[in-house]
């Protein structure tokens, strides 16, 4: 039986990389976003391994849409959450604030949950989340986006602890990038950019042997070090 995955948020960037790399190795892949016209040029790439279901996160019916990918697919081995909100902006705005708490977090939550308690009946999966280094810190021009991320790997961190503690081959791993060449890598003090085509393969190596948290690129690891220790007296001239 083929390894069935789906992709939450796959219409560009990390997301359409992920669902090229698990279609080529054979996979069934379910791939949702906003946009049926991009949904349907990828489907067309692997006609025979990729179907789509076209639904915005902000809306009413995630765990329909989600569901209906089960469905199409005839299982799920991994769910991978990868949609995303951002905008950089010096004043305080909520329909931007709003925007990206619903999707990071509203949208994430109600999916994941629902895939965690899909592979609680099943009794084996995983689950994959592009959170971001940001969730380490605040960040005054970005604070719900820093805000939304940290909730997100937190909350990834609660859930793994749970399936620990039920002794269920029930994996989660918590995606967190630095800046990659996505319309997502705003401002002007970007730096170690990595290509989109080197961030999903370190992705898809991470998911395949199930590690817990992983920083993309790996040199990101010394700066989410640096991030965690580096106090707030120095810290809010930068952030």
């Amino acid at each position: 039986m083929a390894y069935k995955v789906i992709i939450i948020g796959a219409t560009s960037g990390i997301g359409e990389e992920l669902a090229k790399i698990y279609a080529r190795q054979g996979c069934n892949v379910g791939i949702s976003g906003r946009r049926q016209e991009l949904l349907d040029s990828l489907q067309q790439q692997f006609p025979n391994n990729i179907i789509t279901e076209c639904f915005d996160v902000t809306g009413n019916e995630n765990t329909k849409h989600v569901d209906n990918l089960i469905q199409k697919l005839g299982g799920l081995d991994l769910l991978i959450y990868n949609s995303g909100y951002a905008q950089l902006f010096s004043s305080l705005r909520w329909e931007i604030e709003k925007q990206t708490t619903l999707v990071n977090v509203n949208g994430f939550v109600e999916i994941i949950n629902f895939g965690l308690n899909y592979f609680l009946q099943q009794k084996k999966g995983q689950i994959a989340v592009t959170s971001s280094i940001a969730s380490i810190r605040g960040n005054s021009l970005t604070p719900a986006y820093n805000a939304s991320k940290a909730y997100v790997s937190s909350y990834m961190e609660g859930l793994s602890i749970k399936m620990y503690k039920q002794k269920l081959p029930i994996y989660l791993t918590d995606i967190q990038p630095g800046f990659v060449d996505t319309d997502m890598a705003q401002g002007n003090g970007i730096f170690w950019v990595a290509p989109v085509e080197k961030a999903a393969r370190q992705i898809y190596q991470a998911i395949k042997h199930k590690r817990r948290r992983v920083y993309i690129t790996k040199r990101w690891w010394f700066i989410a070090q640096v991030l965690k220790v580096l106090p707030y007296s120095i810290y809010k001239y930068i952030g």
